[in-house]
């Protein structure tokens, strides 16, 4: 049963409603610390930032439609070796919530303190295309009232355009959006933990409203129509990159710079075999394989650290599209990472940041788990 508090929004400032809440878990004592996106004074990007001074606040822009770093990075940074020894709130997409839960199944982040805040995410552009928008004098209360419409806005970065979960599949608040009017909000307690920062914050809970009914109904609408897009867009990513050939012309521009790999993340392994001993090469040894082929290209072994990276993060892929992002040369990574990843989740029922308690498939042994494979003809 959700138990969840209108947030008023007056005259269509939504940024300035969701920020005085913001405010009032620092007044309230509810926090003491917050990792929330504030505009950059350049006035052409929202960045992340670890606030302690309220005042601050008042820069944040929670539904500023770009996310230029996965927030699950900082808070692996940040609480990788120790946890945050204050009340801490974390203001994230859905994608980076579930990303945090992957990193905390493998023991990359301690959420310890940590008061996790999450939304209705309407989507985000690249960084590239977000100081146009900006330019234009557009703000996040304009992109927030156009709703949810990816279909009509081919700008949004792929990964928002085919996002199976907008919405937060586990956080302690969200702030919801999907399916109602234009300048309603939604605060919804989705555990004790945020059940009780909101009480004390001073909201009355109601539960089952008929607010949150309505995004409800909105939610079983949504994710027949979601799966569809996702559905064509898998097909025709099998037609692009389907076979060898396909997929070497695709990766053709890599220059293996691994800005991939430095921004996914779920890419966790402190010791990335790719910049390791293994991969690094007397110039005799790059010789004997030229003498031995006839010729190699170089920067070597290219389309290997792509399947490589793909086979160890294809089960907790979320579809971030921080990869692509981070591309210099617009390799199409969302497509092929995400083709991959709904393929592996699919094969084991599993969905990357649905539950903390969900073992990592490469973790647990099911009993019935591929019994086809043992079957006998």
């Amino acid at each position: 049963m959700t138990k969840s508090a209108i947030l008023e929004v007056k005259e269509g400032k939504t940024r300035q409603a969701v920020n005085s809440f913001l405010k009032d878990l620092f007044a309230k004592n509810v926090v003491e610390a917050m990792l929330v996106p504030l505009a950059h004074p350049s006035g052409t990007n929202v960045v992340q930032a670890l606030i302690s001074d309220p005042s601050h606040v008042d820069q944040a822009d929670v539904f500023a439609p770009v996310m230029p770093v996965n927030s699950a990075k900082i808070l692996q940074a940040m609480t990788r070796l120790t946890p945050v020894d204050r009340k801490t709130a974390i203001v994230i997409r859905p994608c980076e919530m579930r990303a945090v839960v992957e990193l905390i199944k493998l023991k990359q982040i301690q959420p310890a303190n940590l008061l996790f805040i999450s939304i209705d995410c309407p989507g985000a552009y690249s960084t590239k295309d977000y100081p146009k928008f900006a330019a234009e004098k557009k703000t996040s209360d304009d992109f927030v009232k156009a709703g949810f419409r990816w279909a009509e806005d081919a700008q949004l970065r792929a990964g928002c355009q085919i996002c199976e979960y907008p919405y937060p599949l586990t956080a302690d608040i969200t702030i919801g959006m999907l399916g109602l009017e234009p300048g309603q909000l939604l605060l919804i307690a989705d555990t004790p933990r945020g059940e009780e920062a909101l009480k004390t914050a001073g909201f009355t809970l109601e539960t089952d409203s008929a607010t949150a009914q309505k995004r409800q109904a909105a939610l079983a609408r949504f994710v027949p129509e979601v799966k569809e897009r996702r559905k064509k867009f898998f097909e025709k990513t099998k037609e692009e990159i389907g076979g060898i050939e396909k997929l070497t012309q695709v990766f053709a521009t890599c220059i293996k710079c691994q800005n991939c790999r430095a921004a996914c993340p779920v890419c966790y392994c402190r010791e990335c075999v790719f910049v390791s001993p293994t991969f690094e090469l007397e110039s005799e040894k790059y010789m004997r394989q030229a003498v031995k082929k006839g010729g190699i290209r170089m920067p070597a072994d290219t389309l290997l650290f792509h399947l490589t990276r793909m086979n160890h993060m294809a089960n907790s892929c979320v579809g971030c599209s921080a990869c692509e992002e981070a591309c210099p040369n617009d390799i199409p990574l969302l497509k092929i990472f995400q083709l991959t990843g709904a393929e592996v989740q699919e094969l084991f029922d599993y969905v990357p940041g649905r539950n903390v308690e969900e073992p990592l498939p490469a973790a647990a042994f099911l009993e019935k788990e591929f019994q086809e494979m043992g079957e006998k003809k």
